[in-house]
């Protein structure tokens, strides 16, 4: 697709070699905390830079100083050849910013959204009928001009934020992780515009949790506790780690258990589920023999494979947190009466003339870690709804552990922890009181209720924090607090609805090592996520796309579903788009 220039608006004249931003020795403190030191780098028209690095890294309070929203203590940033703090108005001129959180108006719809945006940027709107056209055909939002921003997907909310930021013809656009929460079909949306617009000039700075996507950036600037600790493309610091990547091959159904034997050997920098396979990271300088000895033992092959960038940041970082659950180890095993712990058939919803959900039905057995993917508005929250017993079926029955949810609700309830897709404890109480709160949901008194409550905080590292609000706490925290309550009354069937979204993949590993060890005391797992590679850590997965079950597999099979000439060993993102895509293909014929 063709970009008009009245998009990409940074001059074709500015070279790709021309320093868009320049940073020289910034200082950021609030209080004790140093949130960026003696920071120095060059962001370059024309490129796609990524920003990355885990919670508190000090990606976000950088993003902030560049567009001017705050002051460094010390050093000098210059944007556009304009400094961030002296020439602060022409900052918000030259620059466009997409903050990490919707900012827009939900109860606005797209167009009101865009109008608004753009009297607050000094434009007139109605003189501007021709950008909005273009901008609505760039975004692909032309058919929803009169959708409520609230009731978009979160593909689209994206966009929409994208269109806004874009208004001013900005030389460099700031995207504060634009991809947390997003599909991968709508991700490839995201990449496909921001390549235009760079293919035009324009100098764009991509922060982002997910690695893949850092990977396919131009440079990257990577950070830990406010200090650079790499500045170049990715592929240099990716060829660090060569010879050092190893995969456990076809390990099956005993893959959780050996993958946490890899991650505690001394050897083992990192590791994580491929399908039925185990990939691992050997430390630097670490000999093959250790991790060769655990293949022999376990009678698999061990394959070197290509690094990636995921592997060199997490090496970077120090590596990944070890492959035991301190709170699995002190679970007793799961016991059901069945080995089918979830069930649904023909399960339906339906608001108003909307089908949410249209006569899905699958089995998920105990112990199971059973993943449910899908683009934006598949299905897959409203899904989980019903199964928790928070929203009725209009038509078709659920069954947990047992229970009927048409006539058992609270009785399920109680057997079931529920982790939301959107942060849902209470933010008017501290951390110490939403976990008080949450044990007397669950009945827990006593000596039991005491117990559970400083067991979470061991847990999760919430010591800290425990007389904060939560709205205070770092995502990654937040994430830990909300996944501590759901499990305080230690259920033997756990729902967690995009439990990972926006955090550092040093938090997800540490999410996936608790993850693991619940599975394998009997625990059933189900769990909806738009991070392709935790997906490989599943049993199986149903993909749900327009409300209707697709497919149901496991992830290696649903891979092999994607071979073609063109991607002959596919990845997951491969097999998600492809099943999406070919679905919606025979949905448009059958119409």
């Amino acid at each position: 697709m063709q970009v008009s220039p009245v998009v990409a608006t940074a001059p074709k004249s500015a070279d790709a070699g021309t320093a868009a931003v320049v940073i020289e020795g910034v200082d950021k403190h609030f209080g004790s905390v140093q949130a960026l030191r003696t920071l120095s780098a060059r962001i370059h028209y024309g490129r796609l830079t990524g920003l990355v690095g885990p919670d508190g890294a000090g990606k976000t309070t950088l993003m902030r100083i560049l567009t001017g929203l705050l002051v460094p203590n010390t050093g000098r940033v210059t944007l556009a050849g304009y400094d961030v703090v002296r020439d602060n108005d022409a900052i918000h001129v030259a620059s466009g910013y997409m903050p990490q959180r919707f900012g827009l108006y939900e109860d606005l719809s797209v167009m009101e959204n865009m109008r608004l945006y753009a009297q607050l940027r000094g434009m007139d709107s109605d003189r501007n009928a021709d950008l909005f056209a273009e901008l609505l055909d760039f975004t692909r939002l032309g058919p929803f001009t009169m959708r409520l921003a609230g009731k978009l997907s979160g593909g689209m909310k994206q966009k929409l934020g994208l269109a806004c930021a874009l208004m001013a013809r900005p030389k460099v656009l700031l995207l504060d992780e634009p991809g947390v929460g997003v599909d991968p079909v709508s991700r490839q949306d995201l990449w496909r515009m921001v390549q235009a617009l760079t293919d035009d000039g324009m100098a764009v700075v991509w922060s982002t949790a997910y690695l893949d996507e850092a990977e396919r950036c131009e440079s990257v600037l990577l950070l830990n506790q406010g200090q650079l600790l790499f500045d170049g493309p990715p592929q240099e610091l990716t060829a660090q780690l060569e010879g050092r990547s190893f995969r456990l091959e076809d390990v099956g159904a005993g893959r959780r258990s050996v993958l946490t034997e890899a991650l505690d050997l001394p050897s083992v920098s990192d590791g994580v589920i491929q399908g039925a396979g185990v990939r691992v990271v050997l430390r630097d300088g670490a000999d093959v023999a250790q991790i060769q000895a655990l293949a022999d033992r376990t009678q698999v092959h061990l394959a070197a494979v290509p690094a990636r960038f995921e592997d060199a940041f997490i090496d970077l970082l120090g590596g990944g947190p070890g492959g035991t659950s301190a709170l699995a180890e002190r679970l007793p095993p799961v016991e059901l009466d069945s080995e089918v712990a979830v069930s649904c058939r023909k399960l339906t919803k339906r608001f108003g003339d909307f089908t949410a959900t249209d006569s899905v039905s699958f089995e998920v057995q105990k112990g199971e870690i059973f993943g449910l993917l899908g683009p934006n508005g598949a299905g897959k929250s409203t899904t989980f709804k019903m199964l928790c017993g928070l929203l009725k079926p209009t038509a078709g029955e659920a069954h947990v552990v047992g229970h009927d949810l048409r006539r058992a609700t609270g009785a399920a309830k109680s057997r079931l922890g529920y982790m939301a897709q959107k942060f849902s404890l209470y933010g008017l109480l501290s951390v110490r009181q939403n976990l008080e709160f949450s044990a007397g949901v669950y009945g827990l008194e006593g000596g039991v209720r005491r117990e559970r409550i400083e067991e979470m905080i061991t847990t999760f590292d919430l010591g800290d924090w425990l007389s904060a609000t939560p709205d205070s706490l770092p995502l990654g925290h937040k994430q830990r607090l909300a996944l501590a309550c759901s499990l305080m009354h230690r259920p033997p069937v756990l729902f967690l609805d995009e439990p990972t979204s926006g955090v550092d993949p040093i938090t997800r590993r540490e999410f996936w090592t608790h993850i693991n060890g619940l599975a394998r005391k009997g625990v059933t797992v189900m769990v909806t996520t738009h991070f392709m590679d935790e997906a490989e850590y599943c049993d199986r997965v149903a993909m749900l796309s327009r409300a209707r079950l697709i497919a149901l597999d496991t992830p290696d099979a649903l891979k092999r579903s994607a071979v073609s000439p063109e991607r002959p060993d596919p990845t997951m993102e491969d097999a998600f788009i492809h099943l999406v895509e070919s679905a919606d293909r025979e949905m448009e014929a059958a119409a």
